[in-house]
């Protein structure tokens, strides 16, 4: 008696679980599924971009900092940290 209660809710439990991932497995395959993981996905990328460009933009400035201690001479070491690079025409070009 008891061994079959036992399998009983042992039943009981693997099969609300296949339930459960059944139900996951339905809805991460709806468009509205598939928009959340993709939204998870370009989010994860925006902020490694974000911090990539960070650290990059952190080491040009090192860069420049060393090659300005380096060869520039004592009134010329500060260069202007403006709005950066223009074009020939004078328009300044687009950041990327």
């Amino acid at each position: 008696m008891i061994g079959r209660l036992f399998y009983l809710a042992a039943g009981a439990v693997v099969g609300g679980y296949v339930v459960h991932r059944v139900n996951r497995a339905r809805n991460a395959l709806t468009p509205g599924g598939i928009a959340e993981r993709v939204e998870g996905r370009v989010g994860e990328y925006k902020g490694a971009l974000r911090e990539l460009n960070e650290d990059l933009a952190e080491a040009v400035r090192q860069e420049e900092d060393e090659l300005l201690r380096r060869y520039a001479s004592g009134s010329e070491r500060r260069l202007p940290r403006g709005g950066g690079p223009s074009e020939p025409d004078g328009r300044e070009r687009p950041r990327l």
